[in-house]
């Protein structure tokens, strides 16, 4: 058993707070990722969990045993890092018998699992090979063998393909993905490319400022996402959010009103309290449609054509009523044309002012 247990940790630096008090379980052989923007305190959260950070509260179990102050080497995990970390000095087959040899495990266990792990990550023709002799691809994969030669419980790996090139980090998610069928073990993997989170992970962990936003499979967080910092961090191209107006409410949904007037029907249960209150709409890019009538009007500054998808942006860049809507790649766009876009109700998102969503469903007392 790998699972992993973690009850209120938090982590400060001086009066910072960068990790507020946070609560995980990750299941035995579960792949989980967390995402989230630069400085929001994924990359802190895993080297506690590494015990390359000392934690300010709270405790972390793995496998049952209290690990909160153990030695990173007796927490039975390994750690891939974004910059390979490996010893020019040393050949590929030397790399990954390293913290074997430091060990003292045996010259000829060590010689047979170097083998093993060579040849599930494609490295048996590289073992004579220096690291600068290697692509990036190719130390990525050492460096994911060095890690995975100690049979840890715990695999962990911080952003282990921001340095590639992106046809890299395609072929590279396949190999995790190939790698956790294959091992079986816990895996924690912390990114802040969602396309990652969302191809390799068994469940997402989104965090914003030093918290956990929402937990959950891929496709959950992105139909329904708990937050805004959430609605933000998860899909691609972006989710559209327009400051609206709660206008009405009734036992269909909650209609809402745009800054010019327009109304829009979502599915959102609110308070009765809450009419007239401001609140942010939500409306992902591929969930519009063109209507003659639509409520969603605006003038294409922007087509992009991205083979069997387009997207048209509506608005000037940057401006806070700025729309992109995605249309089939066959389509034409003029820059300069005026079009006109709606959405189904049940694919809008409707956000408080605190930033929480408002549940589906109807008007609540």
């Amino acid at each position: 058993m790998s699972a992993v247990e973690i009850s209120g940790l938090t982590k400060r630096f001086g009066d910072a707070v960068v990790l507020h008090p946070t609560d995980l379980h990750i299941e035995d052989g579960e792949f989980l990722v967390l995402v989230g923007p630069s400085g929001c305190g994924k990359s802190t959260l895993l080297r506690m969990i590494a015990g390359l950070e000392e934690p300010s509260a709270g405790s972390i179990s793995i496998a049952g045993r209290d690990v909160t102050d153990a030695a990173p080497s007796d927490r039975g995990v390994a750690m891939v890092f974004q910059s390979y970390a490996l010893y020019p000095h040393l050949s590929v087959a030397q790399n990954i018998a390293f913290p074997l040899k430091v060990a003292g495990v045996p010259k000829r266990e060590i010689a047979e699992r170097v083998a093993s792990v060579a040849a599930m990550l494609d490295l048996d023709a590289l073992l004579d090979r220096r690291p600068r002799a290697l692509s990036g691809g190719q130390r990525q994969r050492v460096s994911i063998a060095r890690a995975v030669v100690r049979n840890p419980r715990v695999l962990l790996l911080d952003e282990p393909l921001s340095n590639l090139d992106t046809a890299l980090r395609a072929r590279m998610r396949h190999e995790f993905a190939r790698l956790h069928q294959q091992l079986g073990s816990t895996m924690i993997y912390v990114t802040h490319d969602q396309l990652e989170a969302m191809t390799l992970a068994n469940r997402i962990a989104v965090m914003s400022e030093g918290r956990i936003e929402q937990v959950g499979a891929p496709l959950d967080v992105y139909r329904r996402p708990a937050t805004l910092a959430v609605a933000t961090a998860i899909g691609s191209p972006g989710m559209n959010f327009v400051a609206v107006t709660i206008d009405a409410c009734d036992d269909a949904g909650t209609s809402v009103r745009l800054p010019d007037g327009a109304v829009v029907r979502t599915a959102a249960a609110v308070p009765r309290s809450a009419l007239g209150a401001p609140a942010t709409l939500g409306v992902r890019p591929e969930h519009l449609f063109a209507a003659d009538d639509g409520p969603f009007a605006g003038t294409v500054e922007l087509f992009e054509r991205l083979g069997p998808l387009s997207f048209a942006h509506l608005g000037a860049g940057g401006a806070a009523d700025t729309l992109v809507a995605q249309l089939p790649g066959e389509r034409a766009v003029t820059l300069g044309k005026r079009l006109r876009f709606a959405v189904d109700p049940a694919n809008t998102h409707l956000f408080a002012p605190n930033g929480r969503a408002y549940p589906p469903n109807a008007c609540t007392p």
